[in-house]
């Protein structure tokens, strides 16, 4: 699913998500367009900060994504363990505990928010002659595979 460039329509679908679907892990992915060759790992999602505004012109009220929720929450997916075991040929892969303060990081506090930590969020370069749709699609399914067994540990 796409989401728009748009906090509160964002969080409007991620809260659907979270609500019709109840999926056990959501991912979300997020260009970095500074990013040439570097798929990066987000650990976790800021509340405050959202000043820059969206592509209708608003931020969120406050400049957070809930009023009295948590300065920032973990994935319940330990992305450093992730880093560390994962690698994707002609690809870096990093990890960051912050993704920015706008439409990624707000997404994925929302998501990690009504998830209760059971989110992800990989930001990716833009495509191009040495990261191809395919390419970025296989790395991607790796590292959701890898994801969803840490999942299936915690379970047990």
């Amino acid at each position: 699913m796409q989401l728009p460039v748009v906090y509160q329509k964002a969080k409007e679908q991620v809260c659907k998500i979270w609500t019709t679907l109840q999926p056990l892990l959501t991912v979300h992915v997020g260009l970095a367009s500074s990013a040439t060759a570097l798929i990066i790992l987000e650990q976790c999602g800021k509340n405050k900060g959202y000043q820059e505004r969206d592509a209708c012109g608003f931020h969120p009220e406050g400049a957070c994504c809930v009023l009295d929720g948590p300065e920032k929450i973990e994935s319940t997916i330990n992305m450093k363990t992730l880093w560390k075991n994962i690698s994707v040929e002609g690809i870096d892969i990093i990890l960051s505990r912050d993704a920015g303060r706008y439409i990624c990081d707000y997404t994925y506090y929302i998501s990690l928010y009504y998830g209760k930590g059971r989110a992800a969020f990989i930001h990716v370069p833009p495509l191009s002659e040495s990261v191809t749709a395919e390419f970025l699609g296989k790395a991607l399914q790796t590292i959701i595979l890898a994801m969803l067994e840490q999942c299936g540990e915690q379970r047990e």
